[in-house]
């Protein structure tokens, strides 16, 4: 399989949106919506199901992981499956299917970095769960993570072309949270377990 194959493969991979999938099978409005109108599981948590948004969450993660073990499988090396992944993610950022506006690849991405080496993947884990759920606003754990994950694959691979696609994928995931970035400035950001706002 040629690496070009392979990239568009994980790009439609990554383009399935669980959060209206699952929004569906659960018989739930449109997550876009409601709230900060992102199709991604906290979003869908605060439709106030959770099950809804674990299968969400389970989703967009495990399509992030499963490109690059999938690359891996085919024989591709450890730079090739990192592309894969961040094809995968970018698919869910960016995804065909809702018109190219996707949701935030956190969990995606978090699914990728596990696909590359579970240490940078549980070391960016601990980061968002520390930061999100101590100040319980997800944007801002998620943020936090981003900044750590390349600096976690710097420490675990050593500096080289994987951990430059691991700080793209960070810097794009940054991009996508600039206008939760306003409202933490602002204070006006959704925290986690909020209600849903029309």
């Amino acid at each position: 399989m040629s690496l070009l194959i392979l990239l568009v493969a994980a790009y439609l991979l990554g383009s399935i949106p669980f959060a209206i999938v699952s929004s569906r099978l659960f018989g739930l409005e449109d997550p876009r919506r409601y709230g900060s109108g992102n199709p991604g599981a906290t979003n869908v948590l605060r439709s106030g199901n959770k099950a809804a948004a674990a299968l969400t969450l389970i989703g967009d993660c495990l399509k992030g992981w499963l490109a690059v073990w999938a690359a891996t499988r085919l024989g591709f090396d450890a730079l090739g499956a990192a592309l894969a992944g961040i094809a995968a993610f970018l698919g869910h950022v960016f995804t065909i299917f809702l018109r190219f506006n996707g949701g935030k690849g956190v969990a995606t991405a978090l699914g990728v970095l596990a696909g590359v080496d579970w240490r940078i993947a549980l070391t960016s884990l601990a980061v968002w769960l520390l930061v999100a759920f101590g100040s319980r606003y997800s944007s801002a754990g998620a943020l936090a993570a981003a900044i750590v994950a390349p600096l976690a694959a710097a420490v675990f691979l050593g500096l080289g072309p994987v951990v430059g696609v691991l700080a793209g994928m960070s810097a794009v995931l940054i991009w996508r949270h600039a206008a939760n970035i306003k409202r933490l400035i602002a204070g006006t950001e959704g925290r986690i377990g909020g209600k849903k706002k029309g």
